[in-house]
């Protein structure tokens, strides 16, 4: 946390009820951790666990993974992947689907010249 700079003061930590497996641990300890930084505003919410002092444990690393990659400006792989979906699941631009109609044509004129040869039944 020192060589990041951030300062136990700043994070604002609560503890909720978990979700999920765990049977009644679960249902009776507020295990979920979560913390807030205030100066970068990152927000990180830990469950992993059914122990509280494990998931404090695991929340902070999880945020300070977050402030570095947010100060290094390096996406976690975590990011990327989203940033993946995000990317696949949007609308193609009106360009791409023109190029795209455009191809489907040309490739269908090519099939269309491969009909068979019949032979010319009006010269006999």
């Amino acid at each position: 946390m020192r060589a990041l700079g951030v300062r136990e003061q700043d994070i604002e930590e609560q503890f909720v009820r978990a979700s999920g497996a765990g049977g009644q641990n679960v249902n009776k300890v507020s295990t979920c951790v979560v913390l807030y930084h205030r100066p970068s505003g990152i927000r990180v919410k830990c469950q992993k666990e059914r122990s509280q002092a494990l998931n404090r444990y695991l929340a902070r690393r999880i945020l300070l993974d977050k402030i570095e990659a947010k100060l290094t400006g390096i996406q976690t792989a975590e990011e990327q992947r989203a940033a993946k979906i995000r990317r696949q699941k949007r609308r193609r631009s009106r360009r791409a689907k023109a190029r795209m109609l455009d191809e489907k044509h040309h490739q269908a004129e090519k099939k269309g010249r491969r009909g068979a040869v019949r032979p010319d039944h009006d010269n006999g």
